[in-house]
C-alpha cells in the first residue's frame, strides 16, 4: 500500500503525519522519537499509545512534521495524528482506537485576554483605598 497522509492538531500545534507499511521506524523533524523528545518518557510514551493499541509498532514506518506550540502539544497533535493515519491505512482500527478517545481532536486553547483584565479573566486587584 501506498503512503498515507494524515494532520493532527493540539492547541496552536500541528503534526502532519505519513504512514506507510516498513519496520516500526519513527521519525519526526528528521530525528528519532528518542532524540525529539529525549528523557520524557511519558510523552513518548503518548506518541506510541495508537501504535500499542492496534500492535502495529513493528509494521509501519511513520515520518512526521510538527510545527507550533511546545513539545507536549506538539506529541498530543502527533498522536492524534498517527491515529488519523492508521484508520486510513486500515478502517478496522477505528474499532479500537474510538473508545480510548484518540480521534477526538482536543479543542481547549488557551482563552484570549481582554481589555481591562490581567489575563483572560483575571481582575486587577481592588483597592479600597
Amino acid at each position: 500500500m501506498a503512503k498515507v497522509y494524515a494532520t493532527g492538531k493540539r492547541k496552536t500545534a500541528i503534526a502532519k503525519v505519513w504512514l506507510k507499511a516498513g519496520s516500526g521506524k519513527l521519525s519526526i523533524n528528521g530525528l528519532t522519537l528518542d532524540e525529539w523528545l529525549g528523557g520524557h518518557e511519558a510523552i513518548k510514551m503518548v506518541v506510541k499509545q495508537p501504535l500499542n493499541l492496534t500492535r502495529q509498532e513493528s509494521s509501519v514506518d511513520i515520518e512526521a512534521k510538527t510545527l507550533g506550540g511546545g513539545y507536549s502539544a506538539q506529541a498530543e497533535a502527533l498522536r492524534h495524528g498517527i491515529t488519523k493515519a492508521l484508520c486510513t491505512f486500515d478502517p478496522t482500527f477505528r474499532a479500537t482506537l474510538k473508545p480510548h478517545g484518540l480521534l477526538t481532536r482536543d479543542s481547549r486553547v488557551v482563552e484570549r485576554k481582554k481589555y481591562g483584565k490581567r489575563k483572560a479573566r483575571r481582575s486587577p486587584q481592588f483597592s479600597k483605598r
